[in-house]
């Protein structure tokens, strides 16, 4: 069975780097990128031999990672039966796009007043990255550069904390999507509905950029409960997890398995 490449993987939005990070800084970013990937499946246990063996690393930094992943809602544990994948069911979506629309939309308004040019063509190019995607038609590329574009208006206001928040609302998203449906399903204008928000942000346009976002977010909610008009077209495709594992990581200071 063949590994998934460095840039498979990489479809999730980046994560803040460390100066050094230690064998459980990659491992729990390994992880973390596999359930937003789908490699983990939602749901799926987290079988401890089986995948120290896929990183090559042994099962004490594995569950030192797994737990931070517990931490932060993306993964389960239950005494006596371990770990496994985060179900979000159709109930939380409300209260969840409600914890990220507050979340970008205080970043919007932090990017906006700060005026930082380099920071606003950051954001540019995420759409840029986006329209590439929807000229594939395929929906795991094109939800992975819409989830990407607005992690990128977060990370572009400088503030860390909120990074940090979208970074695991942005992995909880695919989680729901992935629970909620047996299809991970896109609009099909994916690109030209998100153009309205660089355009927004480059004019400087506080509560034009906040009211986007806001509607936006509505309507990916009213989508995933099946609420959103069927008039709208969207791309779709299987949301099972490809036949791929984990692949080995580079462990600074955690020998490989023998």
């Amino acid at each position: 069975m063949s590994h998934p490449s460095r840039a498979a993987l990489a479809a999730a939005p980046s994560f803040s780097r460390v100066a050094r990070p230690s064998t459980v800084d990659l491992i729990q970013n390994e992880l973390r990128n596999a359930v937003y990937a789908g490699v983990l499946p939602v749901g799926s246990p987290i079988r401890e031999v089986e995948v120290a063996t896929q990183l090559g690393v042994s099962r004490g930094p594995l569950r030192e990672a797994a737990q931070r992943l517990v931490q932060e809602g993306l993964l389960v544990a239950t005494p006596g039966r371990g770990m496994r994948v985060a179900t979000i069911g159709a109930d939380r979506l409300p209260a969840l796009y409600a914890a990220r629309k507050s979340v970008e939309t205080t970043a919007a308004r932090l990017l906006v007043r700060s005026g930082d040019d380099a920071a606003v063509a950051g954001v540019r190019r995420a759409h840029e990255e986006l329209v590439a995607a929807a000229a594939t038609e395929d929906a795991r590329q094109i939800g992975g550069a819409d989830l990407n574009l607005h992690w990128t208006l977060v990370a572009a206001a400088g503030n860390p904390w909120l990074t940090r928040w979208m970074t695991t609302l942005i992995v909880e998203v695919r989680i729901a999507t992935f629970t909620v449906s047996d299809e991970y399903v896109v609009r099909a204008d994916s690109a030209p509905s998100h153009a309205v928000i660089v355009e927004r942000l480059e004019a400087r346009d506080e509560e034009g950029l906040v009211q986007v976002l806001t509607e936006m977010l509505d309507g990916t909610v009213a989508r995933l409960l099946g609420r959103e008009d069927d008039a709208v077209e969207t791309l779709e495709e299987p949301a099972d997890a490809p036949e791929i594992t984990l692949g080995p990581i580079d462990a600074p200071d955690e020998p490989p398995i023998g």
